[in-house]
């Protein structure tokens, strides 16, 4: 009996360590799942930002935001998710929930009041896949005839890209200055794409002029649906003008060959229409070698396209070593 009596009390004893040892091994387990749920979120938030799926992405992102309310970056995110889904008032009202400053928020602030403002002041037509808002009076017949043609360059460009943007894609025809879009450019700038296609409608009356443009545009939409990585200037500017087409017969400029850093930053800065000119051309031509080590066929546009997704993970030449075996400076030299 004294046996059993000290082996009970040996049991007894040992029964709060081993309850405590199951219960701390459960814990570590459950945070083991939260952890890698946690990893797997991220994981798809980053694949969805990627490719411009903002559903999908504002989706994870709040799922995150429940596990880590005040994390900023996530905050910072959410309001940008809003404001790509033209959510602008609800992304207005989101950052001044937020207890942080920061420029991008400040940015983000600024330009939804003032597409807010162009929503209320501009009129609007709709087609498939575009929303076209306009100022003044422009004729019937130049709203109808831009949305024919940015639909005939959607199903052109989905086709090359094998990409089907998520979301309906903005244009503003306008008149008034006031909605030429945010910031300061030189005159030689005509249509833009700010996350908007704007074009003057006094381009309109030139069928030669504004479908290519049109064209150019809408390929810098698609680039920004594709990535929202920093995307070389070269790159965004060279593809556009592969696919509108209209100077391809154009000769080399004379002069000095641009660095791969002014390829690289944006060419809206730059004041002087001859280097401009330059920039332009070298653009076009780097695109160009790409698309023809490929045949320049559709498999060659879609490997662009893969090449551009890349960019976010994987940097310019990081990308293009991936996908070309090549850098952007051993490009150069190659169309020089």
């Amino acid at each position: 009996m004294k046996k059993n009596s000290n082996w009970i009390k040996r049991v007894v004893c040992l029964l709060p360590i081993y309850v405590a040892m199951l219960v701390g091994y459960l814990y570590y387990e459950k945070k083991v799942e939260e952890s890698i749920r946690y990893d797997d979120m991220i994981a798809m938030t980053n694949k969805c930002l990627r490719i411009g799926d903002w559903k999908c992405a504002e989706h994870y992102v709040r799922e995150l935001l429940k596990s880590e309310p005040n994390d900023t970056n996530l905050q910072m995110h959410m309001a940008g998710i809003l404001f790509e889904q033209e959510r602008y008032k609800e992304c207005i009202n989101y950052i001044e929930t937020l207890s942080f400053k920061h420029q991008d928020l400040d940015y983000l602030v600024k330009k939804s009041n003032a597409l807010e403002q162009e929503l209320k002041n501009l009129g609007v037509e709709k087609s498939m896949h575009f929303r076209l808002e306009f100022d003044g009076g422009p004729s019937k017949k130049d709203v109808m005839e831009a949305l024919a043609v940015l639909e005939v360059a959607y199903d052109s460009i989905s086709n090359l890209f094998d990409f089907l943007p998520e979301n309906k894609i903005s244009i503003v025809l306008y008149q008034e200055e006031e909605y030429q879009g945010t910031g300061p450019r030189p005159d030689w700038v005509a249509a833009v794409f700010d996350g908007k296609l704007r074009v003057p409608v006094n381009m309109m009356a030139y069928r030669e002029v504004y479908r290519p443009v049109l064209f150019h545009e809408l390929t810098h939409s698609f680039v920004r649906a594709m990535t929202h990585a920093n995307v070389p200037c070269w790159m965004n500017e060279g593809i556009a003008q592969v696919i509108d087409g209209s100077h391809n017969n154009e000769e080399r400029p004379v002069g000095a060959y641009p660095t791969v850093e002014s390829l690289r930053k944006s060419f809206v800065k730059e004041k002087d229409s001859a280097t401009v000119k330059k920039l332009y051309w070298f653009s076009r031509r780097m695109v160009e070698e790409l698309l023809w080590r490929d045949g320049g066929g559709p498999d060659a546009f879609r490997k662009f396209a893969k090449c551009l997704q890349d960019l976010r993970e994987l940097g310019m030449d990081g990308s293009l070593k991936k996908h070309y075996g090549t850098t952007a400076q051993d490009l150069l030299e190659s169309v020089r």
